[in-house]
């Protein structure tokens, strides 16, 4: 296990040039929902453009789903069309997109999932990036919930949300996010401290009341990219 901090006055700008590192070797990049991941997936697909980088052999895969629509504005899948996808639609090579198909229902979103991880085979993911709630979950893995003792799926349903939207939410559970070569927290903004002090400050040990606090000891490598403001409460 390797863990690094980088605060960084621009996390979402570090977070596309790692994107960019694994999409460039055909990569398999997980990607979740968030403000700053947004930022993050708006810069790569510009330096993809730019680049003219072929994308044929990258495939993204969502790491959470809200149980709405794909066109509903709380769905994850929707901002990362919009930021992403369709901004590289225009290439000769675009990325292939795994979905998670939220509107089946927590449960059987949760089973369509795991069906289309196996047919893939083992998990191979080359980045996996993560968010860190402020109430400290990862993906859609809330505090004290059971899908964080879950290790015989990839993917489970999560029939309660912890923090708002107040939807159900499929997830990949974390024996599956940490199974990436490498795995890539951010965290923007003052509301994010004190989450980020009780996963990752000094004498911290892993806690299931903070989810993002379980990912560090599973994971091969992890980077956790913030901001001043985020990154401080780990000086308290």
């Amino acid at each position: 296990m390797s863990v690094e901090l980088e605060v960084t006055e621009d996390p979402a700008r570090a977070c596309a040039a790692l994107m960019v590192g694994a999409a460039i070797g055909g990569g398999h990049i997980v990607l979740t929902g968030g403000s700053t991941p947004k930022s993050a997936y708006e810069r790569f697909a510009d330096r993809v453009r730019s680049l003219g980088l072929d994308m044929s052999g990258t495939t993204f895969w969502l790491g959470d789903e809200r149980c709405v629509d794909p066109d509903d504005e709380r769905s994850n899948y929707r901002m990362i069309r919009e930021s992403l996808l369709d901004p590289l639609a225009s290439l000769p090579h675009p990325p292939t997109m795994r979905r998670i198909k939220g509107e089946l229902g927590p449960e059987e979103g949760a089973a369509d999932y795991e069906r289309e991880l196996q047919a893939a085979g083992p998990p191979r993911f080359d980045l996996v990036l993560l968010g860190i709630g402020p109430d400290g979950h990862t993906a859609s893995l809330f505090p004290d919930q059971a899908s964080l003792a879950v290790t015989d799926r990839l993917v489970v349903g999560v029939p309660e949300a912890g923090l708002e939207p107040f939807v159900p939410r499929v997830s990949l559970t974390l024996p599956a996010l940490t199974a990436g070569r490498h795995v890539t927290m951010l965290a923007s903004g003052e509301a994010k401290a004190d989450a980020v002090a009780r996963a990752f400050g000094s004498g911290r040990e892993p806690d299931p009341h903070v989810p993002s606090s379980l990912v560090a000891p599973q994971a091969k490598q992890l980077t956790v990219l913030l901001d001043p403001a985020a990154a401080a409460g780990l000086s308290r």
